[in-house]
């Protein structure tokens, strides 16, 4: 039986012992967005975008044919590397696949974006300027970024005002108030929010009314004849 040298099974066990290559994970990290008007630009709409990790970005190269193909492995696990997030972020074709799957509306009339340039795109992220026919106060955005990939690739975003959304592949699509109120347009439930507030205001009135009244009575039953 031939006994291998100590080295060569420390370097063995070494190499065996290192971690296999991370894996694309729809249901890990969510992709995050956020949709603000320039105060500078009433016309325009910025939108931010960022892969939920790093993988998920790697996945994406891949598929856009900006990685080799070897870079995700038969099992799903992908080899991603440092310098992925700049090969990507410096290609036309991401900026033309995030024009194609992040889209915003105003008023029917679709708003013509601009990706910025970005150096830190799997930190940052990468931001599109989205110019519309005039000033917007409310848009609809969707967002279908990496759900061609896998559907359940999902993404949470935030608004002015503390408005939040999730976006998936079966609701790619949300109306946002860039003036900071919550948006109403085109849904019944913010017309059923509305009615409920009314109906809360009204019965704090009557109730404040009708507790001012019996302090009122009291008052002149304990006052001497």
């Amino acid at each position: 039986m031939t006994v291998l040298p100590l080295a060569v099974l420390a370097v063995t066990a070494s190499v065996t012992a290192l971690p296999p290559p991370a894996v694309a994970h729809p249901s890990g990290d969510p992709q995050t967005v956020s949709i603000a008007r320039d105060d500078q630009r009433p016309e325009v709409v910025r939108v931010r975008w960022r892969v939920g990790g790093p993988d998920d970005l790697t996945l994406l190269g891949v598929s856009l044919g900006l990685l080799p193909p070897d870079r995700v492995l038969l099992d799903g696990a992908v080899d991603y590397r440092t310098t992925d997030p700049a090969v990507i972020a410096s290609s036309e074709r991401f900026s033309a696949y995030l024009l194609q799957r992040i889209t915003v509306v105003d008023g029917g009339r679709r708003c013509l974006g601009v990706v910025a340039e970005s150096k830190a795109l799997a930190r940052a992220g990468a931001t599109v300027d989205y110019t519309c026919p005039g000033p917007v106060d409310t848009v609809t955005v969707a967002v279908r970024t990496l759900t061609d990939l896998n559907p359940a690739y999902r993404a949470t975003a935030t608004g002015p005002a503390g408005q939040r959304a999730e976006y998936g592949s079966s609701e790619d699509s949300h109306d946002w108030a860039l003036d900071g109120a919550p948006a109403v347009v085109g849904t019944n439930r913010g017309h059923g929010a509305v009615l409920r507030l009314a109906a809360l205001v009204g019965a704090a009135v009557l109730v404040a009314v009708g507790a001012l009244l019996l302090t009122r009575r009291l008052r002149r039953r304990r006052a001497p004849a």
